[in-house]
């Protein structure tokens, strides 16, 4: 790391601890250090010379008011606010103030909400998986892979050919949000094609999946336009991208029943409640509850 790009020192030991005590990721330490650059920066603009933790709440409170007015999306300024907390919280606690000045406090806002996150339907996804067969094998796969798997982008581009456990019929998700490794197993159909693109493919190190121009890892470009081809050639009206596929994966387990506990460890979310929004993703489904309740008549 550059001299220029370190904080403040008691920050960076602050991220020291996280790293050797928490034992947090390191892409969990990047974001948090952007955070704390971002954020003493602004501070110092309205505030020179003053350290974060020696800062009150109402000045944290104009901070998140110019953020907002600048344009910062609510989910990333509720972010910062998170990250924050956690630093004053440890500056208080090792007596470098007398207070949290955020201690407590998180947004309140309607946009905070978690939106109805976009995804097919059965009939959607049965289109799209039909279409597919007309594309060539790494695209099939590539796609029924994010239907079949809930991957993220960059956890499909960043799998190599060990990733694909033969034993298990699982892939191992090495590089992951969070720097939360994880197992996925396949379904037997995205299996089957799986392992006729592997044999097609060759080799048994490097990208799982490559471009066919140059031979190297495919990207994020490559890989939404050939989801978007997907979509095209299945004439659906709705957008489709790896993000819906994922958010479909999810939804379309939740509609078969599937726990919240097990759909959160197959995305590699931090906690089940983070899949508790595809909950609100399926009409009727309270209601189907609800009617599964059986009364008999009482007998005069």
């Amino acid at each position: 790391m550059k001299e220029t790009d370190r904080l403040d020192p008691w920050v960076e030991g602050y991220l020291d601890f996280l790293r050797d005590v928490r034992r947090a990721g390191k892409r969990s330490l990047s974001d948090k250090r952007c955070t704390f650059r971002h954020v003493s920066a602004a501070m110092a603009a309205s505030h020179p010379g003053v350290p974060l933790w020696k800062l009150s709440h109402q000045d944290y409170l104009q901070w998140i008011g110019r953020e907002r007015d600048a344009g910062c999306p609510i989910s990333t300024l509720s972010k910062h606010v998170s990250y924050m907390r956690g630093l004053l919280d440890y500056a208080w606690k090792s007596g470098r103030s007398d207070k949290n000045p955020l201690d407590g406090f998180s947004l309140q806002d309607d946009a905070l909400r978690r939106k109805e996150p976009k995804s097919l339907t059965m009939e959607e996804a049965r289109q799209l998986v039909e279409a597919s067969r007309k594309m060539l094998r790494r695209d099939r796969v590539m796609l029924l892979v994010f239907y079949g798997c809930g991957l993220r982008t960059d956890e499909l581009r960043w799998l190599d050919v060990p990733d694909v456990d033969l034993e298990r019929q699982e892939l191992f998700v090495r590089i992951a949000k969070g720097d939360r490794p994880r197992r996925v197993p396949v379904p037997g159909g995205v299996w089957t094609e799986l392992l006729a693109y592997l044999a097609e493919r060759k080799g048994k190190r490097g990208a799982l999946f490559r471009s066919f121009a140059l031979g190297r890892r495919v990207s994020a470009t490559d890989i939404g336009r050939t989801i978007k081809e997907a979509a095209k050639l299945a004439e659906l009206k709705v957008e489709v991208t790896p993000k819906v596929l994922r958010h479909t994966f999810a939804t379309h387990l939740m509609d078969r029943g599937v726990d919240v506990a097990v759909i959160s460890s197959l995305m590699g979310h931090r906690s089940p409640a983070e899949s508790g929004v595809y909950l609100h993703s399926l009409p009727g489904r309270k209601e189907e509850a609800v009617d599964k309740l059986k009364f008999k008549e009482d007998k005069q």
